[in-house]
């Protein structure tokens, strides 16, 4: 097929049927013409204009400005297609030169909260708590690999045979980890967290069925109270979303220090300021630590420390925080219930090298913690805050860990769906006569026990 095509040529038979936007996206190799006239195009562009300019413009304006090189190319070389192709060329050639390629559709649709690449030829996409396949397609490795790059290329990190792994961040802050062989089977792999624009609130997380009016005041008045709360659960199961909302309970006359191995927490505080971990640069140097970041965040005058997630060593340091002054502060770990979230902070303090007996460690935490919250993402994909539990150590030194709210199954609906409702058990908190210090009142009724009897809180979504 010629690549060019003239005004005075007709289209050739069998070359009438119409092309979708969404099918020239998800699979290039459907339209060869378009193909080849993308490329041919990004060539120009890249060997005729400066793309640092343009990609400095506004979305908007560098739409029109590719788009008038555009045509004034296709003028040149007298080249006439369909007004609808015309306008597929044009995202074709922006989500390629300057963009991310087919992932750019994906990286706008607010649906979408998570992507998944399983090599060039088979993406997903989680909608609703759901992974589904998608019909998209890159060309080939060499394609992904070169998207892949231009992530993170800017941030001054690689990835090759030499470091098959990289850890990266979008504009829009999303989160985007990349593996490629030999350590992969199956080609290049991407996973990109997608994060919303305007963070969710705890209205938004309580809409959703997360948790009920109960839970979400007895958890906005623990923050306020400045005690100390630990958010637990595995992957995905919502913890950065649930820490980012609860926060907000900060009042906004204390200075906020966030520590992140990846930025992802957005904060509506006025005095907030983030730290962010840096791995080692290409000889093997400069590594800042989450460990380090914490040390030094002590220095900076701190109300709240804020550690997105604790893995290692810094667990220690972060408790050390905790135990000398630095109350209600926040952070997350990787566990299934509130007494693996123990075991594994028992265990990151013995990473930190600490050689004590595991009653010191124990006392240690308990002393810190105040506060664990569980969450879970359910089979159907819906993730819920599935146990709210205070931390107390009692006159025979014993720790105990006392539930206070739970969420309640009862079973699976027609669509797969989970069901069942958020309840308290009939402990009332310790922790009252601390909120009543700080001014909150919160009524001891609502910790009574029983199943929520008003129907707008038996959640089955």
């Amino acid at each position: 097929m010629a690549l060019f095509r003239r005004r005075d040529e007709k289209t050739p038979p069998g070359d009438e049927a119409p092309r979708t936007i969404a099918s020239s996206l998800a699979a290039p190799s459907c339209n060869p013409y378009l193909d080849e006239l993308a490329e041919h195009y990004k060539a120009r562009l890249l060997r005729e204009t400066n793309l640092e300019r343009l990609t400095s413009l506004p979305s908007s304006e560098m739409r029109l400005a590719i788009e008038r090189l555009v045509s004034q190319y296709m003028s040149e070389e007298k080249v006439v297609i369909p007004r609808n192709e015309k306008e597929l060329l044009l995202t074709r050639l922006i989500n390629e030169s300057v963009g991310l390629g087919p992932l750019e559709p994906l990286l706008n649709d607010p649906e979408i909260t998570e992507i998944s690449i399983n090599g060039h030829s088979q993406v997903y996409v989680e909608r609703n708590g759901r992974l589904e396949l998608t019909d998209l397609k890159f060309r080939d490795e060499e394609h992904l690999r070169h998207i892949v790059d231009r992530i993170v290329a800017p941030l001054g990190r690689r990835i090759d045979e030499s470091s098959p792994m990289v850890d990266a961040r979008l504009k829009d802050g999303s989160r985007v980890n990349a593996v490629i062989p030999p350590i992969s089977l199956n080609g290049t792999l991407v996973s990109i967290r997608k994060f919303r624009k305007e963070p969710y609130t705890m209205d938004d997380l309580m809409r959703f069925g997360s948790f009920n009016e109960a839970m979400s005041r007895f958890l906005q008045a623990v923050v306020e109270a400045k005690m100390n709360v630990l958010i637990s659960g595995g992957t995905g199961s919502g913890k950065t979303t649930l820490l980012n909302a609860v926060a907000c309970a900060i009042p906004h006359y204390e200075r906020v220090i966030t520590i992140e191995d990846s930025a992802e927490l957005r904060l509506a505080h006025p005095n907030c300021v983030g730290l962010e971990a840096r791995p080692p640069n290409m000889e093997g140097k400069g590594e800042i630590t989450i460990r380090q970041l914490v040390k030094n965040s002590l220095r900076m005058r701190p109300d709240r420390i804020i550690v997105g997630e604790v893995r290692g060593a810094e667990a220690f340091d972060m408790l050390q925080a905790m135990n000398t002054g630095h109350e209600g502060s926040l952070t997350t770990v990787h566990a299934n219930s509130p007494q693996d979230a123990f075991n594994r902070l028992e265990g990151m303090v013995v990473m930190a090298g600490m050689d004590l007996p595991s009653s010191i460690i124990r006392e240690y935490i308990v002393s810190a913690l105040d506060i664990i919250v569980q969450v879970m993402r359910l089979s159907d994909g819906k993730r819920k805050i599935v146990s709210i539990s205070e931390v107390v150590k009692t006159e025979e030194k014993r720790v105990e860990v006392n539930e206070i709210f739970r969420f309640q199954r009862t079973g699976i609906g027609k669509r797969g769906e989970v069901l069942g409702y958020f309840t308290a058990t009939g402990v009332v908190p310790r922790s009252l006569e601390r909120l009543r210090t700080f001014g909150i009142e919160i009524d001891e009724s609502l910790f009574a026990a029983g199943e929520v009897k008003r129907r707008e809180h038996l959640y089955s979504v």
